[in-house]
């Protein structure tokens, strides 16, 4: 079991929630359980993953709960452009956003890659 406040990639996603909770606090109200719901899920999700993960035994299953942060980090993508298309974003925000989530997204591949690699090492 590792500590997941330890991990930069669990740090990268938790400030990302937090930003998308800033900026979708400014969305109109009728969205409050539609998109605004859908955004702030997926960008919890993400680092929720990375925690249950690390308290799990085991890199198959560590391995498991990052792929399920990296299916988030794609729904998030997805739901921040349709976000700025829909003009709820503005496009600073939008950019700002997104320069995070690559960035987390970038980290938790190399994570997953690791943590694959280190699984396929112990199988052998």
């Amino acid at each position: 079991m590792k500590d997941f406040r330890r991990l930069k990639v669990w740090e990268k996603a938790h400030f990302l929630t937090l930003d998308v909770y800033k900026v979708t606090a400014r969305f109109p109200r009728e969205e409050l359980y539609g998109l605004t719901s859908q955004l702030r899920r997926c960008s919890a999700s993400m680092g929720a993953n990375i925690a249950e993960g690390c308290g799990k035994e085991g890199n198959r299953e560590i391995h498991r709960f990052l792929q399920i942060a990296s299916g988030s980090a794609s729904e998030l993508d997805y739901h921040l452009l349709l976000a700025r298309d829909l003009n709820y974003l503005t496009e600073t925000d939008y950019q700002r956003v997104g320069k995070q989530l690559l960035e987390f997204r970038r980290m938790l591949t190399a994570l997953l890659q690791k943590v694959g690699a280190d699984r396929f090492n112990a199988s052998c």
